[in-house]
């Protein structure tokens, strides 16, 4: 067997549906077919790339790299396909409204965008909240947005909408670094149960709730909690000793802060890109989601807390033949 486009695919398509029986329907295959697909995809790469969930399928650590170059390829030769049979498919003179919640990605993406694509002009409107995000979408307000969901938790939308994942990574804790566990490679949460939590406020797509639920399975509720999402006070704050937060694996700490994994990885977060299939043409969706999926993978590549915890990742074995 040689790998070709149609198992990336495959892939992205149960990356993105989150289970392989979605994935199947949505391609046009039986689930039977797409497991059997799937298992010589993974004997072929000689690593699992799924793990089963309660609510589908997630992708491991090696899973989330194999996604994202396979984005990379697919769009590259969706990308050669245009040109061929139509140079003016390419994203020529037009604007993106384009809305983002609390991430990194946005200053190398505008970047990125401007010298791959001089004809695309991009206007930015920071919203906090994913679900505003979606309204601000569906209402024809925004042509499109970076945004997120959590595991067993998708973002819904109407049909009018349509959306990819751009990465899907564990949430990571922020603390003094002088706090009594600043010495553990991994921190589990329920030895956090005393502390004062930053819990950044209500997203509209499950957050704190995944939080929430994350400490109850833990066996504790948090005590003392501050709702707060300004990151640079909130890192200030968490360097004073003030308390601890939970942060993406992107986060750059100031010094007196570090940045640990939790324990079991109890919480996960997905980026996607969210967009209106009347507003957006292909060419354009697809510029977006393959420069965002680059500089995301570029942020991660450089994250020293992320890279030590891929290292354990990777050496762990994972059950894959079981999938839904």
């Amino acid at each position: 067997m040689e790998l070709e486009l149609r198992h990336l695919r495959v892939l992205c398509a149960i990356a993105d549906s989150g289970s392989v029986g979605r994935a199947a329907a949505a391609l046009g295959l039986t689930q039977p077919a797409m497991s059997t697909q799937l298992r010589r995809i993974e004997r072929l790469l000689g690593e699992g790339l799924f793990v089963r969930s309660n609510t589908g399928v997630e992708l491991t650590a090696y899973g989330t790299e194999v996604v994202s170059q396979a984005r990379d390829v697919l769009a590259r030769a969706d990308a050669l396909g245009r040109r061929h049979t139509d140079p003016e498919s390419t994203p020529g003179a037009r604007t993106v409204r384009l809305g983002v919640t609390n991430t990194p990605v946005v200053p190398a993406l505008l970047g990125n965008l401007r010298d791959a694509c001089p004809d695309l002009t991009v206007t930015v409107c920071s919203v906090y909240a994913t679900g505003e995000l979606v309204r601000l979408v569906e209402a024809g307000e925004l042509d499109a947005a970076l945004g997120v969901d959590y595991p067993g938790l998708p973002v819904r939308h109407s049909p009018a909408l349509a959306h990819r994942a751009i990465n899907t990574v564990p949430i990571f804790v922020a603390m003094h670094a002088g706090h009594p566990l600043a010495h553990r490679v991994e921190v589990p949460l329920e030895e956090l149960s005393r502390d004062t939590w930053f819990v950044t406020s209500d997203d509209g797509v499950g957050w704190p709730g995944a939080f929430y639920d994350a400490c109850e399975a833990a066996g504790f509720v948090p005590g003392n909690t501050h709702e707060f999402h300004v990151l640079e006070q909130l890192q200030s704050m968490i360097a004073m000793g003030l308390g601890v937060t939970a942060v993406q694996p992107t986060l750059r700490p100031i010094d007196g802060v570090l940045v640990k994994p939790l324990a079991g990885d109890p919480l996960w977060q997905r980026l996607l890109l969210i967009w209106r299939r009347d507003a957006v043409d292909a060419p354009v969706a697809e510029a977006l989601h393959h420069h965002a999926v680059r500089v995301y993978r570029n942020l991660l590549a450089h994250a020293p807390h992320l890279q030590s915890w891929l290292a354990r990742a990777y050496t762990a074995t994972r059950p894959s033949d079981t999938l839904r």
